[in-house]
C-alpha cells in the first residue's frame, strides 16, 4: 500500500485571537478521515499543524514522510473552519503547492473547498472532495491505488478533465454514523492541547461529535458538508470514544461540537444512563436552541448526563430580526429556556449576532436589554457573516465586492455594509462585550458584599475593572451615538 499523509490547514498562530485564547480543539474531521483510511488498509501518517509556527516546515515534513498522496482535510465540526478564513485558505494553497511540486497526488476537503473548488484546483489540487468526505476519500484513494479506475464514477468529487472542471454526482450523507470507526485519536499528540488548556483555563477540554447536520433553516447558516439532514451516533459509540480517550489522556471536560445536540427523542436520557453506568459523567458544553430547551425532562436529562453549559443561538432580542433570520424561535422562548437551564444548575450562554439586514437601533437596544435582563453566564458576539449557498448570502451578494471572507476570526468586517456602518458595528461589538463584563463583575461583587471575600485578590481585580470601565463605556456610548445615524 502507498503511503498517505493527511493533514489540515488550521494553523492556530495564523488566528491571533484564538492563539491568545489558548483553548485549541483537535482537528476532529481530520482524524475521522485518518481512521477511515487506516481501516481501509492504508499506511497513514498524520501531520497536525495546529501548533506549527507557519507553513514553512511543511516541505520538510513531505520530504521526511515521502507520501504518494497528500490529503489536506479540514475539520467540518469547528465553526472556525466553517467560516472559511482567508489565512487558512492561503495556508492550504501553500501546502497544495509544496505537495504538488514534490510529485504527490493532492486531495483537498473543507467547507471552503466545497464552496470554492475551482480556486483550489487552480492552486494545484488534483481532487476536491465536495460534501461529507470519508466515503469519497476512501473510494478515491482506492481508485488511485488501482490506477485504472475512472474517478468520474465516484460521487462527491471535483477535478480537472479535458480542459475544464468535472463535478461528479453529489455524495449522499451517511445515515448510519456507527459505520464509521472511532476517530484516530492515537495518531494525535494530545499533550500540547492539554498543556494549552491547563495554562489558559486550568482544565483540559476535548471535542467529540455525536451528530452530523442540522434540520433547521436559519437563512444565514451555511451547511456545505452535512446539509439539512440530521444523523446520530448511538450513545454506545459515543461512550466508547470517551473510554478510548480515557486510556490516552486525562480529560476534564467535553465540548460536544454538534450544531444541535440531543435532538433525537430519548437520546440524551440513554446517553446519561450509559455514561453514568461507565463512570464517564464528564462535564460538557453543547449548542442548542431555545425551543428545544423548553422540555423540562430533556433539560433534566442533560443535567444528569453532566451538562454544565449550553450555548444557545439567541442571536437577537428583537423578534423582528429573529423572524427575518428564519430563526424559528421567540424572545419569550429564549427567556423560558434560560430559566429552565438555571433551575437544573446548567449555565445558559448566548450567541449574539448584530448587523443582520434591516436591523435598526431599536433592535440593537432590544438585544442589549435582553442580555441585561436574562444575565447569561457568557456571551459570544459576532456580526452577520454571509456564507455561500445561504439565502442571506444571495441577498447581499452584489455588495460583496472588495471582500467576501474574513482574514481570521477577529476580523469582524461587515462586508455588505459601507465602511461607516462597519465602524459602528465594530464599536458596538466592543461596547456590548465591555458592558456585559462590567455588569457581570458587579453582580459577582454584590454577592460578596459584607463578607471578607469581597477583599480577595480576584474580587479586587473585578473592582478595579469596574472602575476602569465606567469612563470607557461612557466614551464608547458617545461614539456609538455619533455613528448610529447610519442605522
Amino acid at each position: 500500500m502507498k503511503r498517505v499523509l493527511i493533514t489540515h490547514s488550521y494553523y492556530l498562530r495564523l488566528d491571533a485571537k484564538q492563539w491568545k485564547l489558548q483553548q485549541p480543539y483537535a482537528p476532529l474531521g481530520t482524524i475521522y478521515a485518518a481512521a477511515v483510511l487506516r481501516d481501509g488498509g492504508y499506511d497513514v501518517a498524520l501531520h497536525d499543524v495546529t501548533f506549527e509556527r507557519n507553513v514553512a516546515r511543511f516541505r520538510a515534513v513531505l520530504i521526511k514522510e515521502r507520501p504518494s498522496t497528500v490529503v489536506v482535510y479540514d475539520d467540518g465540526f469547528n465553526y472556525l473552519t466553517k467560516m472559511c478564513l482567508t489565512n487558512m485558505r492561503d495556508a492550504a494553497f501553500h501546502m497544495i503547492g509544496e505537495a504538488r511540486a514534490l510529485g504527490c497526488t493532492v486531495i483537498v476537503h473543507s467547507s471552503d473547498a466545497t464552496d470554492h473548488f475551482a480556486a483550489y484546483l487552480e492552486a494545484g489540487a488534483h481532487y476536491v472532495i465536495l460534501g461529507e468526505g470519508e466515503q469519497t476519500l476512501l473510494e478515491l484513494t482506492n481508485a488511485l491505488q488501482q490506477e485504472s479506475t475512472d474517478p468520474s464514477s465516484i460521487a462527491g468529487l471535483a477535478y480537472r478533465r479535458d480542459g475544464g472542471v468535472l463535478k461528479t454526482a453529489p455524495r449522499a450523507v451517511l445515515r448510519d454514523l456507527d459505520q464509521l470507526p472511532l476517530p484516530a485519536w492515537d495518531l494525535l499528540d494530545l499533550q500540547p492541547y492539554r498543556a494549552a488548556w491547563m495554562r489558559s483555563s486550568g482544565y483540559f477540554s476535548i471535542n467529540i461529535a455525536t451528530t452530523r447536520g442540522c434540520p433547521y433553516k436559519c437563512n444565514w447558516c451555511a451547511k456545505p458538508i452535512y446539509g439539512n439532514r440530521y444523523n446520530v451516533r448511538s450513545p454506545r459509540k459515543v461512550v466508547d470514544e470517551l473510554l478510548l480517550l480515557r486510556r490516552l489522556v486525562s480529560v476534564d471536560h467535553i465540548w460536544f461540537c454538534d450544531d444541535i445536540f440531543g435532538l433525537k427523542p430519548g437520546w440524551v436520557a440513554a446517553y446519561a444512563d450509559l455514561a453514568n453506568a461507565k463512570g464517564m459523567n464528564i462535564p460538557f458544553k453543547i449548542q442548542s436552541r431555545a425551543d428545544l430547551l423548553l422540555q423540562p425532562a430533556y433539560v433534566h436529562d442533560l443535567a444528569r448526563a453532566g451538562c454544565a453549559t449550553v450555548w444557545m443561538g439567541a442571536e437577537s432580542g428583537s423578534q423582528a430580526i429573529l423572524d427575518a433570520m428564519d430563526k424559528g424561535i421567540s424572545t419569550d422562548q429564549i427567556a423560558a429556556a434560560t430559566s429552565l437551564l438555571r433551575a437544573e444548575g446548567i449555565e445558559p450562554c448566548f450567541f449574539i449576532q448584530f448587523g443582520y439586514l434591516g436591523e435598526k437601533m431599536q433592535d440593537i437596544n432590544a438585544t442589549i436589554a435582553m442580555i441585561n435582563r436574562l444575565q447569561p453566564a457568557e456571551i459570544g458576539i459576532s456580526v452577520s457573516y454571509p456564507l455561500p449557498d445561504t439565502l442571506f448570502y444571495e441577498k447581499v451578494r452584489a455588495q460583496l465586492t472588495a471582500k467576501s471572507n474574513w482574514t481570521d476570526s477577529d476580523d469582524l468586517a461587515l462586508m455588505f455594509r459601507d465602511e461607516r456602518m462597519a465602524r459602528f458595528y465594530r464599536r458596538l461589538h466592543r461596547y456590548v462585550h465591555r458592558q456585559y463584563r462590567q455588569q457581570k463583575h458587579r453582580r459577582e461583587l454584590a454577592a460578596h458584599l459584607g463578607t471578607p471575600a469581597l477583599w480577595s485578590v480576584p474580587n479586587l481585580r473585578k473592582l478595579l475593572s469596574v472602575a476602569k470601565l465606567v469612563p470607557t463605556l461612557w466614551l464608547e456610548r458617545k461614539q456609538l451615538n455619533l455613528l448610529q445615524r447610519g442605522i
